[in-house]
């Protein structure tokens, strides 16, 4: 068994409740705090109080399992910035929380969607097209992982068939029961995940591909991949309940030119925007606006946004988040 070098101690809430007091985070109504922390937990608030701590002066940490330093930086001291406090965790994860219930909302829209897009575009060559290994991309149909030795359009294969046998709904268990499988691909596709639709697109013909994206105002299909891997980052980053506002997001989208979307200019070159959610959720934006131009969307993201926390004591504000100067006037 390995040996673990954790060695904090299990605290009550109580406990928990009073070492950050100690840190120096302000508690007005302690019922009501202790409270949160047996319903929504210690560790999840902490990602938002995470914001609120100290930092050290510049300096260069020593890893000592890599046995190097690291680049310069500010380390995240246990004591908190003067004035912050339980409420400001609160408030901010509660904004946090309403920020990812509004992108489900809109990446459910747009999931459908293009689950329709792909299966008409591909059910047009064949009903079955998804096991022709002939109508994708080589890349996806033909090379061969190193390690397994199957090819991506191999697991992707075996992925769609588990959400198949896993599904529960009536018209899965119909066609299975009337016309046997394969499903035609126009019924298969009602299963995919925003992963396993992302998948399939990225392993298309770039025609394919062009001929999609466009629908959705973009000329390069490959762009538009990079926006669907990125938009499924975010999709699981909001369905396993994880802090959204300021991350710090790994999966990141290609950027057409300014002269094609106008909306995205203010990202290109700004390393600190493209890295934050505020442009996934405009790229949101602009095919929401696509799928439906009626949508109101983008004005609830507007009036969310507008209701961020005040919390400017704590040097916190939408910057976190990745906004250009603006964002407020943008055309939601």
């Amino acid at each position: 068994m390995a040996v673990s070098s954790y060695h904090k101690p299990w605290l009550s809430t109580e406990e928990q409740l009073d070492q950050l007091i100690q840190r120096g985070m302000v508690v007005t109504d302690r019922a009501r705090a202790l409270d949160y922390l047996e319903r929504i937990g210690y560790y999840r608030l902490s990602g938002y109080w995470f914001a609120f701590r100290q930092r050290s002066e510049l300096c260069c940490p020593w890893h000592a399992h890599a046995m190097v330093k690291t680049k310069p930086t500010r380390l995240p001291l246990d004591d908190f910035k003067l004035g912050a406090s339980f409420q400001n965790a609160v408030d901010l994860y509660v904004f946090d929380k309403k920020l990812r219930l509004l992108a489900m909302d809109a990446l459910e829209r747009i999931e459908i969607s293009l689950r329709v897009d792909i299966a008409h575009r591909l059910g047009e060559r064949d009903r079955f097209a998804y096991l022709r290994p002939e109508l994708f991309h080589p890349s996806f149909s033909v090379a061969l992982d190193h390690q397994s030795g199957l090819t991506t359009h191999h697991n992707w294969l075996a992925k769609q068939a588990t959400l198949i046998s896993r599904s529960k709904e009536d018209f899965i268990r119909h066609n299975r029961e009337k016309y046997g499988l394969p499903l035609a691909i126009w019924v298969a596709c009602e299963v995919w995940d925003f992963g396993c639709m992302s998948k399939l697109f990225d392993g298309m013909r770039e025609p394919d591909q062009d001929q999609i994206a466009q629908r959705y105002g973009i000329s390069n299909g490959r762009v538009f991949a990079s926006w669907l891997r990125s938009l499924n980052y975010l999709r699981n980053v909001c369905a396993h309940h994880s802090r959204l506002w300021n991350r710090n997001i790994t999966e990141q989208p290609r950027l057409p030119s300014a002269d094609e979307i106008p909306a995205l200019a203010a990202f290109h070159g700004n390393p600190h925007r493209l890295a934050r959610p505020f442009l996934l959720l405009c790229i949101v934006q602009l095919l929401m606006k696509r799928i439906n131009p009626g949508s109101t969307w983008g004005s609830r993201l507007r009036d969310l946004l507008q209701a961020f926390p005040p919390l400017g004591h704590l040097d916190l504000n939408l910057i976190g988040m990745g906004v250009d100067d603006h964002w407020q006037v943008r055309d939601w």
